[in-house]
């Protein structure tokens, strides 16, 4: 049951023993299969930036247009609100997702699932490229956009290749930290790429033609990149090298209803370990931008600049994350994280209400402890279940930590800040961090019993 196979939890080689988990493989053994973690890394990195992109497109969409496209019979507050309403259906979509989409892989197999999810996800994406605005068809225009959005998170949820859990099992011992963050570099890198889309297209037309048709081009490319990802990743995991080490590491879907009378525990632990990271997540990208374009306190432009600059800050977090992780351990990585999440959270309503230099700092140093957690938050997820669990049960851990942690952050913030004031901002964030402390001392606990 333990988070971590780093130094500070040296004495679990005898707890996974008599557990029957089977322990990741050193160095010297992927080498018999000529596939090397930093091969199986560039693959995990591909694909969560593609992912990543889709979904910052529309985070972005649904602050800078949804609002003036889909409900501008209401005010901007309003709207924003019910396109952050819209953008919480991919997330309760995406475990649903996983769970088809396993089914279809133990049917036709690892190929034909990722082929189909990338798919799914490159055209609802597109879709919401060519999808008219409430003028022209009214409601409907609102009940499309929700199924193309929900459709984004079942493909979301298809689209797990387990490329992390082998890579976490491939990783050198010394070097687990490091390579477990390695594919999280996905998320700034594909928010650089959203928020510079938009940035050039907000800068560079009127509003009138940013609104008809400028901010529908970030939503054709997102369904280009969506295409490279997809032959980049079959070109990995169906290989025969990589077919045979998934094999051999039981990389393969399970049974649900099993899994969840088995690893139940592990599911809940493994959600709320990283739900500090997940809460802060769209509380820097999403609330930010939102809550700026309502109070105008400084141009657009400028913010996106800023927020850009943040995810360069949170790209080192992550990489020293690996670093820390591997001296410290992942799980005391991810308590001392979020313990300072708690402490930055205090001083939000202060940043965030203040003028645009405040604000900076707000984005700028959320970014920075954002990407020093998020950088251990999927090496936390892995580690905790038995062997044959391991495909499934990461897969479901993480739905279930975006669903609880960020699926609601932007409407939760913004509805309750607007309406009562930014100390809930504070609540939100502390709620986070005193949950992933939670459930790390329970994991703790339950380790030391067992």
């Amino acid at each position: 049951m333990t988070f971590s196979t780093s130094p500070d939890s040296s004495a679990l080689s005898s707890y996974t023993a008599g557990r029957g988990v089977q322990q990741p493989v050193g160095h010297g053994d992927h080498g018999d299969h000529g596939i090397a973690p930093g091969e199986i890394a560039i693959g995990v990195i591909i694909g969560r930036a593609s992912e990543y992109f889709d979904f910052f497109v529309y985070g972005i969409a649904s602050v800078l247009v949804f609002p003036a496209v889909f409900f501008p019979l209401e005010t901007r507050l309003e709207g924003t609100l019910y396109a952050f309403v819209i953008f919480s259906f991919a997330f309760i979509a995406r475990p649903l997702g996983s769970v088809a989409f396993m089914a279809i892989q133990r049917r036709w197999g690892r190929g034909t699932k990722l082929t189909a999810a990338l798919f799914l996800l490159g055209i609802s994406t597109a879709g919401m490229a060519f999808l008219p605005g409430y003028t022209s068809l009214g409601f409907s225009a609102v009940v499309l956009l929700s199924v193309f959005r929900f459709l984004q998170g079942i493909a979301l949820g298809g689209s797990w290749d387990g490329l992390p859990s082998l890579l976490a099992l491939n990783a050198p011992q010394n070097r687990r930290g490091w390579y477990a963050m390695l594919g999280q570099l996905g998320a700034p890198i594909g928010f650089i790429v959203a928020s510079g889309l938009f940035l050039f297209l907000h800068s560079a037309l009127s509003m009138e033609d940013f609104l008809d048709w400028g901010w529908r081009y970030p939503f054709y490319v997102a369904f280009a990149i969506n295409v490279v990802a997809l032959f980049a990743r079959l070109r990995l995991v169906e290989t025969n090298e990589y077919s045979r080490l998934l094999e051999e590491r039981e990389l393969q879907p399970t049974d649900v209803g099993e899994m969840l009378r088995t690893q139940g525990s592990n599911l809940l632990i493994g959600a709320f370990a990283a739900l500090a990271s997940y809460a802060l997540f769209h509380l820097v990208t999403v609330f930010p931008l939102s809550w700026i374009a309502l109070h105008a306190t400084q141009p657009i432009n400028d913010v996106l600049v800023v927020q850009m600059v943040g995810a360069v800050i949170a790209m080192g977090g992550i990489i020293a994350s690996g670093l820390i992780a591997d001296r410290i351990g992942r799980r005391s990585t991810l308590g001392i994280l979020a313990c300072l999440i708690g402490v930055f959270s205090v001083f939000a309503p202060v940043l965030l209400g203040g003028g645009p230099f405040a604000q900076d700092v707000f984005i700028l140093v959320g970014f920075a402890l954002l990407g020093l957690s998020y950088g251990q938050a999927a090496g936390a997820v892995t580690a905790n279940f038995a062997s044959k669990y391991r495909y499934t049960g990461a897969a479901l851990t993480s739905d279930l930590a975006w669903l609880i942690g960020a699926a609601f952050a932007p409407l939760v913030a913004l509805g309750l800040s607007a309406n009562f004031g930014l100390a809930y901002v504070s609540i939100y964030l502390l709620s986070g961090a005193v949950c992933t402390l939670a459930a790390l001392r329970l994991n703790r606990a339950l380790e030391i019993r067992d």
